[in-house]
């Protein structure tokens, strides 16, 4: 078939995932959209390249290896679900929940998932790079040696999350989250983390090499052995006294922080009173 339009119920999931013409068939379709209920299924090493799930319930479902290169995951639920080695290059994952799924070795390059919730899931050694993930809920997940570089991660909450040795390279963080983060020896170099909030994380060893750190909070973080770290960087940040730094470097209080405000433009002036009319009278 080359497209085929189902609204996917536990019976007919259960077919395509195993059943269909031939049992072992791994080719399932070019273009399938899939609704409806399915928790638990097995799509391993299946073929789903362009599927669209659209308010589909896979809960705990089985994708070990699955191509789903192209795939759209709209309002749908892949908590707790297997995606590890999966092929999502290029996907569109935008408001679908991934709580608690495993994502190991996957390859996520230049997804779409803006806003979506990976909260507790295992990215262990996934590739995102150039993924367009702001906003994107990464708390207590696992992102281990993960590369991030070139993503987009604006407002992304990497609160409490596991990130030793990830790579961040290029990647923009304004406004990040990576309060109780733990991101030992990871690689934040030439990032953008403006604004970001990096109170009570653990950066050690982690590689600053001309990041930005524009008003970047660091409060309480430990920074001992970061590499790349100058105290130009530093001068733009903010920290307190329990930040740790590299020796012989300093952070300002942010309490003490200067904040600048940009001043309202002056209203423009009144236009001047039209003269009155002046009526010339002429005689023949």
């Amino acid at each position: 078939m080359n497209r085929v339009s189902m609204a996917l119920s536990a019976l007919a999931l259960a077919l395509i995932a195993g059943g269909g013409a031939h049992a072992g068939d791994k080719e399932v379709a070019k273009t399938v959209s899939v609704g409806g209920s399915c928790a638990k299924c097995d799509l391993s090493g299946k073929k789903l390249t362009n599927a669209r799930f659209m308010g589909a319930n896979l809960a705990s479902a089985i994708l070990i290896g699955t191509d789903l290169r192209g795939a759209t995951f709209s309002g749908s639920n892949f908590q707790s679900a297997d995606l590890s080695r999966a092929d999502l290059r290029g996907a569109s994952m935008m408001g679908a929940n991934f709580g608690g799924a495993l994502f190991m070795d996957a390859h996520l390059d230049g997804v779409e998932a803006q806003g979506a919730n990976f909260a507790g899931a295992d990215l262990s050694k996934a590739n995102a790079t150039g993924a367009e993930l702001q906003g994107a809920n990464f708390s207590r997940t696992v992102v281990a040696r993960a590369d991030f570089s070139g993503a987009e991660l604006q407002a992304a909450n990497f609160s409490r999350a596991d990130g030793h040795g990830a790579n961040f390279k290029g990647a923009e963080l304004a406004a990040a989250n990576f309060v109780l983060a733990s991101f030992h020896k990871a690689s934040f170099r030439s990032a953008e983390l403006t604004s970001a909030n990096l109170v009570r994380g653990d950066f050690s060893g982690a590689d600053f090499k001309d990041a930005n750190l524009h008003r970047t909070n660091l409060s309480g973080a430990v920074l001992a052995g970061a590499k790349g770290l100058t105290q130009d960087q530093l001068d733009e940040a903010c920290g307190d006294s329990h930040t740790v730094l590299p020796k012989g470097l300093e952070v300002k209080s942010c309490r003490g922080a200067i904040v600048v405000r940009v001043p309202r433009a002056p209203h423009p002036p009144r236009p001047p009173t039209p003269p009155k009319p002046r009526w010339i009278i002429g005689q023949n």
